[in-house]
Parts: C-alpha cells; structure tokens; sequence
C-alpha cells in the first residue's frame, strides 16, 4: 500500500510539473495574413511574450513555406544577432527589423514577387521557455493594390487637410488686404485733416 501512495504522489507531481511547463511556454504573436504589393518591401511582424526573463539563450527562426507546397525554406535566424541566409530565394531580401528588449522579432522582405506567396513561420525560444505557438504569417503578393476603405479614409483626410490649408490661407489674405485698406483711409483720412 506504501508504494501506491508513493507512486500516486509521483503522478499528481508530475502532472503538476507538466501544467506549470506549459503554462510557461512562449507566445508568439503574428498577423494571420498580409496582402503586398508587387516589387514592394513588407514587415512581417512577429511579437512574443515569455513567462521567463529574455535572456543571452533567445533564438528566432523565420521559415517560408510556399504556395505550391514546395520543401520549407530558412529565411532568417536569430541568436544574440541576426543571420541573414546564406543562399536560397531569400539571400539578400531579408533585414532584421525586431527589438529583443521590446519581444519584437519582425523581419523586412524586400522586392516581393509572385514567387513569395506562401506562409511564413515565426518561431522563437527562450530558455527555459523552449515549447510554444508558432506563429504564422500568409503573405500574398497581387500586382495592385484594390481601392479599400483604407484608401478612402486616407483620400478624404487628405482633402479635408488641403482644404483646410486653403481656407486657412485665404483668411489670412483677407485680413491683410482688409488691414491694409483700413490702413489707406486711415492715411487718406488723416491727410484731409
């Protein structure tokens, strides 16, 4: 009966141990989706959070997986300064554009084409923290950019803003051109007298 009990505390122990473990996994925050433009650069962005302190041990892995579910391919690696890749569709495209002390781990591809459709996986750890999510990022690249609500609400602000500078200029104008009449009676006046 003594080993049951032992052997009893072991597993609640243990069980105990493995949620603690997993409760201190990392987190690793991404867009789920982002839509570029052709021949333009994109930051994809990758936050993280921690239950254990960032420390000298932090290493980032950015992977690419293609639309036509071609073979995964290394984009960029981070432990204690970024890597650029060595080779491959990647090699010179690619810049660290993350702080470690703000859990940014974002990276800026550069002259996106058709070819880099695909999903691109973030993956970092922390020791201990060395289990968690893998964040993903789906990037499609189209040739324009459709006319969203977006870019309306950037037009109107921009017309409203020219608009208000046009109105703030012809005040101002006006009110010379008023100082400066009110200025020539005061002359003619003050000559009649």
């Amino acid at each position: 009966m003594r080993g049951r009990t032992w052997l009893g505390a072991a597993l609640v122990l243990g069980a105990q141990l493995r949620a603690l473990w997993l409760a201190a996994a990392v987190e690793v925050h991404t867009a789920k989706e982002v839509v570029a433009v052709n021949g333009t650069n994109q930051r994809l962005k990758c936050t993280f959070s921690s239950s254990s302190p960032v420390g000298q041990q932090l290493s980032v892995s950015w992977n690419f997986q293609p639309e036509d579910l071609g073979s995964h391919e290394p984009v960029f690696y981070y432990l204690k300064e970024p890597y650029k890749p060595p080779s491959g569709r990647f090699k010179d495209r690619v810049t660290w554009d993350g702080n470690i002390e703000r859990n940014d781990v974002s990276i800026i591809i550069w002259n996106l084409q058709p070819s880099d459709n695909g999903t691109f996986t973030c993956q970092v750890t922390n020791w201990p923290d060395v289990y968690g999510t893998i964040g993903e990022v789906r990037l499609r690249v189209v040739q324009k950019v459709n006319f969203s609500e977006i870019h309306f609400l950037a037009v109107a602000i921009g017309s409203a803003s020219v608009l208000m500078i046009i109105v703030v200029t012809a005040v101002v104008i006006c009110r010379r051109h008023r100082r400066k009449a009110r200025d020539k009676r005061l002359e003619v006046a003050d000559t009649e007298w």
